[in-house]
């Protein structure tokens, strides 16, 4: 059965999926219920979610986006963030960002589906989340910024 893709009831997102891209269920459970929330369905069950925040003048922020273990490298990440940039887009939003860590695949993920580094968060991760944060053995420390500006060339 192919891949579905739907937005779904903020109190309906898998918070244990989603705290695989956020590891602070403080941080998770406050940006959920003002989010909205979208999933990609494999034979009924959610094997991908997002959280997207509306930040006003047209830009919306990629809050976290993550997939199942048992489904990771399979594309379904991507499908879903390509069927997220095309509903915002299709909607009138004139950009999507995300913050992420300064280095791995999440940045070169982000990187591919046409996001570009706008800006640098210098000690985000120290100074909000109360327990290092660990990515391929380094301590992460600052947040990259990284915008998707609707109207403008994907790059392939």
């Amino acid at each position: 059965m192919p891949l579905s893709f739907s937005e779904i009831d903020p109190a309906q997102a898998p918070l244990d999926l989603l705290l695989l891209a956020d590891p602070s269920e403080t941080k998770v459970r406050s940006y959920l219920a003002s989010s909205r929330c979208f999933a990609a369905f494999d034979g009924g069950a959610i094997v991908a979610a997002c959280a997207v925040q509306a930040r006003g003048g047209g830009t919306h922020e990629l809050m976290s986006i993550a997939v199942r273990p048992g489904s990771q490298k399979s594309g379904i990440g991507t499908a879903l963030l390509e069927w997220v940039v095309g509903f915002h887009e299709k909607a009138g939003a004139a950009r999507l960002e995300v913050g992420t860590g300064s280095f791995g695949y999440q940045l070169a993920f982000y990187q591919r589906q046409g996001f570009r580094v706008t800006a640098i968060d210098r000690d985000f991760f120290t100074t909000n989340y109360p327990e290092p944060i660990f990515e391929q053995g380094i301590r992460l420390l600052d947040m990259l910024r990284l915008t998707r500006e609707f109207g403008s060339p994907h790059p392939s």
